[in-house]
């Protein structure tokens, strides 16, 4: 009973305030002395045991904080054998951007929970912001990167993000949000592992690769900048590159596994992905694990993101990889190559060729995304847990995006209206209840054909908890990309004509994906539903560059 007693006054020090615990040390102590005949080594092992309580009860765990400083300067690659030019035969030296001295910038590995203070130094002689593609910046639209809720970083200034990858797996990028930065690098990739606790439901690859694919001009960024500021839309890329290169190698081990982490990091067009020999077995899409169906193709287009398994299981050689522009009457190309470490061979052949049918072979691949229900993301519960398809929307928004000409000028607008960007971010604004900066009556719900064509800073407002329908509707003959900062959405339909109530027949309600970025086909639309948990203001834009600097966003 006394050794008893000894335990229990130790354990009792656990979790009591400082002027309980000196009683009952003093008390332990008293009951120690009349017990010194007891074995110490027992006295010693519970002494352990306690201080290790102490400190469980003392320190609160936190997620983990990963600190960076990251500089943006200017400088010369020529990824497609020549520099960019600043027009006729001048040469512009300071043509593209770097992340650290790295084209593409580095990459930025979190694991679920993850807190980012991230200090950027900005060292370019223009305003400067870097947007996160896919982070849902919870509650914290502050650091969300883009003009609506951040002041620009003034050249040789700095600015500190701070953030947290919060419920958040899956694979993004990160790119310049300013101006026509984008199209001079300073993209790179974003990887969100799951927490040891969070199974993935395949096994462990046995390596990971990340390949940033995208449309490439010759000409510098501030020429295809003034162009547009004249009213004239960009010609067709000059290429494409793959990690920032014409040409690389990725290496690996015949009979392994490795994770490919594709992301479309271009200004305008859909790439078609391939790999010779291979086939690509899809996993993951933007934070949402989906039911894994294997693909020899896969198109993804502006601002997507995608994640596949591919096993190394070819004769020992060399093959190439492929990534081709998508429904343009130019096709560009850009090749790499999978290298066996047992290679006898360079890779040899004809490149595997691109699928021979458009839109409508590209819709019906699209429709065979289909959430995982079983699957875990970052969280313990199954993705499929939330039964997005029995929740009746409170509002539906048909958003229409078109070309027009306002005062001879080339714009984009939303439902005639085009964006411009206010000299005070909407945050502020908003916060400081400064009026006339931003316009929440500009935009209607239902586009009409009566509406003039006009300018505005749009503000959609939207409620808190609120569910909703948002049917993008593009009459236009091109492909179209929207992006939505702070979310996911489920993407439950897509299809030819005008939409109207009758579609929502053909709607996925039970195994939809989430994901940030959904294509709209020519002559189309695309409809996705939003549950609004994440209270801010965010931006709604063309993910196709041109068009969102040229007014296509809210």
């Amino acid at each position: 009973m006394q050794r008893k007693a000894s335990a229990c006054s130790l354990l009792a020090l656990v979790g009591v305030t400082a002027e309980e615990r000196t009683t009952k040390l003093e008390l332990f102590n008293k009951l120690q002395s009349e017990n010194a005949m007891e074995s110490t080594s027992l006295l010693h092992l519970l002494l352990g045991v306690v201080l290790a309580l102490l400190s469980v009860s003392l320190v609160q765990g936190e997620d983990a904080y990963k600190y960076y400083t990251w500089t943006v300067t200017y400088g010369t690659l020529s990824p497609l054998g020549s520099p960019q030019q600043r027009g006729g035969d001048q040469l512009d030296v300071l043509c593209l951007l770097k992340v650290n001295g790295q084209f593409p910038g580095p990459q930025l590995d979190l694991v679920t929970n993850d807190n980012v203070v991230l200090n950027l130094v900005n060292k370019l002689d223009e305003p400067f912001l870097l947007t996160w593609n896919g982070i849902k910046q919870r509650k914290n639209s502050w650091q969300d990167g883009v003009l609506g809720t951040n002041c620009p970083i003034r050249p040789n200034s700095n600015y500190t993000y701070k953030f947290q990858a919060k419920d958040q797996i899956g694979t993004y990028t990160y790119f310049p949000s300013t101006s026509l930065h984008k199209a001079a690098g300073g993209f790179g990739g974003l990887h969100v592992y799951h927490r040891s606790v969070i199974p993935v439901p395949y096994p462990y690859p046995d390596g990971d690769f990340t390949l940033l694919i995208g449309d490439w001009y010759k000409t510098n960024h501030k020429v295809l900048r003034e162009s547009l500021d004249s009213g004239k839309s960009l010609a067709f890329p000059d290429g494409l590159l793959i990690n920032g290169q014409a040409h690389t190698t990725i290496n690996g081990d015949q009979g392994k596994t490795y994770m490919f982490r594709i992301s479309n990091v271009g200004l305008s067009t859909s790439i078609n992905f391939r790999i010779q020999g291979h086939t690509l077995k899809l996993v993951e899409i933007e934070g949402s694990h989906i039911v894994q169906n294997t693909y020899d193709t896969l198109d993804v287009h502006v601002g997507q993101s995608a994640a596949m398994l591919v096993t190394l299981n070819q004769p020992p050689k060399d093959y190439y990889i492929v990534a081709s522009t998508r429904f343009s009457r130019k096709v560009r190309v850009a090749t790499a190559v999978l290298h066996y470490s047992n290679s006898k061979s360079p890779a040899s052949g004809p490149l595997p060729s691109s699928p021979i049918y458009q839109y409508h072979w590209s819709v019906k691949q699209a429709r065979t995304y289909r959430w995982n229900l079983t699957a875990n993301a970052a969280r313990p519960n199954p993705q499929g847990s939330y039964h997005y398809g029995k929740i009746t929307p409170t509002k539906t928004i048909v958003l229409s995006n078109s070309a027009p000409l306002i005062n001879g000028k080339l714009c984009y607008a939303v439902n005639k209206v085009s964006y411009v960007n206010p000299d005070t971010p909407l945050k502020l604004a908003d916060y400081f209840n400064i009026p006339g900066i931003y316009s929440v009556d500009s935009i209607q719900s239902i586009p009409s054909d009566n509406t003039p064509t006009s300018i505005a800073t749009s503000v959609v407002p939207t409620s808190l908890h609120d569910f909703i329908e948002v049917i993008f509707q593009n009459n236009e003959n091109t492909m179209q990309s929207w992006h939505l900062d702070g979310y996911d959405f489920w993407v439950v339909g897509y299809g030819f004509g005008q939409w109207t109530p009758a579609k929502r027949r053909t709607y996925n309600l039970v195994d939809a994906l989430t994901r940030h970025t959904a294509q709209v086909y020519p002559n189309g639309w695309t409809t996705i539903l939003v549950s609004l948990d994440n209270q801010g203001i965010w931006n709604l834009r063309s993910a196709i560059w041109e068009r969102q600097y040229l007014g296509q966003q809210i």
